[in-house]
């Protein structure tokens, strides 16, 4: 069943006007035409069952039928420090597909890349379809949000209160990821802060601290920064029952 992603009010109408690049993507990529059924999900949780209705030169009409509603789940974050190339559209992609909630880019001290207003809200429109495309992809019917980047403090300052915050450190040896992560509660919020290449540096991984933020360890092994994202989320995702 081919999906599209549209927000979409509540209560749902019971149909749709679809115009721009959501006409051009049923008509000329997905190469719908009227009378063929589809999924639609509004990146909110919910799913319709869906049928092109009329293709004209500028909508696309679509009608929607039966509704779902995707389970509650455990909120995680990732407080990603901005990296280098196209790793944090990797961590964006794939971490979408590992169930996470939200994608917190930050600057941090060992950050390479620096990015101006206007080019960081251009990024993050750009990061956003990377997540909404994913969604579609991995059948997922909510959407995680992706925040403009900030500094590492003000996103951590930002999170809703009760959010468990752990903090992957290469430099803590004691404590396992699996273990806080269980002993933050079922259905806890966490965010998950992760450095970037070089990891993060010790005054602020002191002043996580200071916040109540806990330093957890993956193991022995070295991770890439867009590698240990995805490692500590299949591992959250597992000990949630949702993986393995």
């Amino acid at each position: 069943m081919v999906r599209l992603f549209v927000p979409i009010a509540e209560p749902a109408p019971d149909t749709l006007v679809l115009t721009g690049e959501r006409r051009h993507y049923v008509v000329h990529v997905l190469r719908l035409g009227e009378g063929d059924a589809l999924e639609v999900f509004d990146g909110k949780g919910r799913a319709f069952e869906a049928k092109v209705m009329g293709v004209g030169a500028e909508e696309v009409r679509v009608s929607l039928g039966a509704s779902r509603q995707a389970p509650p789940r455990r909120a995680v974050s990732v407080v990603q420090g901005l990296p280098k190339g196209d790793k944090l559209e990797w961590v964006l992609q794939k971490g979408t597909e590992l169930g996470a909630a939200a994608f917190l880019p930050v600057d941090t001290l060992r950050s390479v890349v620096k990015l101006e207003p206007k080019r960081a809200q251009e990024r993050t429109q750009r990061w956003t379809k990377i997540v909404e495309e994913a969604a579609r992809q991995c059948r997922r019917d909510d959407v995680p949000g992706v925040e403009v980047p900030r500094s590492l403090g003000d996103a951590v300052r930002a999170l809703a209160p009760g959010t468990v915050v752990l903090v992957l450190d290469e430099e803590e040896s004691a404590v396992p990821l699996g273990e806080a992560f269980r002993a933050a509660g079922a259905g806890t919020p966490i965010a998950l802060v992760v450095g970037p290449e070089g990891g993060l540096a010790r005054e602020e991984v002191e002043a996580l601290k200071a916040q109540g933020a806990r330093p957890v360890t993956l193991g022995a092994r070295i991770l890439r920064t867009e590698t240990a994202a995805l490692a500590a989320l299949a591992v959250m995702m597992h000990l949630d029952g949702e993986l393995g």
